[in-house]
């Protein structure tokens, strides 16, 4: 009964998506997005930071084990990048700050406690606008990760690797301003591709780099809000906005058919497309924050901060619509040099040696072969032979139909292979084509 109800509602939603807002009860989305920082060694200690890691308990020492008597040091590098994502999303910065302990007990957090912050986050009040909507963030702290467990399928025991204990990692959390999994997916690739930009984080999370949690509860009838349901291990961005969308189905039927929204943590099936019950969550748990007796606490100046900001690069957005008002191009093509750092930066670099053709169309002629041809290839465009000059130089010669689209395609196959230029390849293959009626 049970597994035809998931059924059903994952087919209402594969049909009726696009009517998630007529429902009578409205859904109230908020975000909790954690991000592991990109830096060279640990939070509080010299332990290397090192995602890519395989052996077990490899980078680790008595600091992060939490042995008796060791004490922590802050992590400039860590602090700096939380607060030049804090500028990027439009956050006011805190001038005074400091950690806290947040005890609790689990077999992966070695120190029983987590040094956090809780009553002063080093950032406060941001936004971030995407694709017309403005989505509140409510703060942005820094505390130090848990280690792993990896569970042995007999359930008889578990192992821990600590590699990842004390790793800096940044908590994101949101307003409730989403409605819908659109409106995550649309968030969540935003600020993995700003993370991305100032480098705060490769924010990858097949490696568990960023880890999204979202809070789903649905307005009663009154308008009031309902029960929030929390799903968490999600594993991917298009996971967290399918999970959003199955469960606001969910939790329709439910209060349709007279029932009552149990408050619960829940996790996401990614072959079955659904959530699934994991434990409930009856009360708040005290974690007993204190300030952090082995840390000073921290003081910023407006120079600092504003030292900070400088460092900060053109993002996403800018880049967009710098783009559009420079080379004209259609929004699809925008998105993908925008999202595609290295492949837009190529772009810009052919199009400075079309500046002086004073032909504007060349931007867009350029943009199609550069994504449907070289692209393709799968070459490093940072480090390819094929140089912007030449690739502008072929750009040239096809509107001026000195080379057909067949010829073209392959004279970027050679450049690829080779490095040659379009006029050495096109001379060695003959591949020119006479356009003059007087010479033919």
């Amino acid at each position: 009964m049970a597994a035809g109800r998931a059924a059903g509602a994952a087919f209402f939603l594969y049909i009726n998506r696009g009517k998630l807002s007529d429902m009578k009860y409205q859904p109230v989305i908020g975000l909790e997005i954690h991000t592991a920082l990109k830096t060279r060694t640990k939070m509080f200690c010299d332990s290397l930071n090192d995602p890519d890691e395989k052996r077990p308990n490899w980078n680790v020492c008595p600091i992060c084990m939490g042995h008796p008597g060791t004490l922590p040091v802050i992590n400039q590098e860590a602090v700096n990048k939380v607060i030049l994502t804090g500028l990027a999303l439009n956050c006011t910065i805190a001038h005074d700050t400091f950690f806290e302990r947040k005890n609790y007990f689990y077999p992966d957090l070695p120190k029983g406690y987590q040094i956090s912050q809780y009553q002063k986050p080093l950032c406060e009040h941001g936004v971030l606008g995407v694709g017309g909507k403005k989505f509140r963030i409510t703060r942005i702290h820094l505390e130090e990760d848990a280690g792993r467990l990896q569970h042995d399928p007999s359930g008889d025991f578990s192992l821990v690797d600590y590699n990842r204990a004390s790793v800096p990692l940044m908590e994101l959390v949101t307003e409730p301003d989403f409605t819908s999994g659109d409106d995550v997916r649309a968030f969540a690739e935003e600020f993995q591709l700003i993370l991305r930009y100032i480098g705060a984080s490769d924010a990858d999370m097949e490696k568990g780099l960023m880890r999204v949690e979202v809070n789903i509860s649905l307005t009663n009838e009154d308008g009031s809000f309902g029960t929030p349901i929390e799903v968490k291990n999600i594993n991917s961005i298009s996971a967290a906005a399918a999970s959003v969308d199955y469960e606001i189905i969910r939790q329709r039927e439910v209060l349709e058919s007279g029932g009552k929204i149990s408050k619960e943590t829940r996790g996401w099936d990614d072959v079955k497309r659904v959530t699934f019950s994991q434990r409930s969550k009856e009360e708040a748990q005290d974690y007993r924050y204190f300030p952090e007796p082995d840390l000073p606490p921290l003081h910023f100046e407006s120079s600092d901060i504003e030292a900070i900001k400088s460092t900060l690069p053109e993002l996403p957005e800018a880049r967009r619509e710098r783009f559009k008002t420079l080379y004209d191009l259609p929004s699809a093509d925008i998105n993908l040099f925008a999202t595609d750092k290295s492949l837009g930066n190529y772009f810009e670099k052919v199009c400075a040696q079309l500046t002086s053709q004073n032909d504007s169309k060349l931007y867009k002629l350029a943009s199609n072969y550069l994504i449907t041809e070289l692209q393709k290839h799968n070459i490093d465009l940072d480090e390819t032979h094929v140089l912007p000059e030449q690739f502008a130089d072929l750009v040239v010669r096809i509107s001026k139909k000195e080379i057909s689209s067949s010829a073209a395609q392959v004279v970027i196959e050679e450049m690829v292979k080779t490095g040659y230029s379009p006029e050495q390849i096109i001379k060695e293959k003959d591949l020119g084509q006479v356009s003059d009626t007087g010479a033919l």
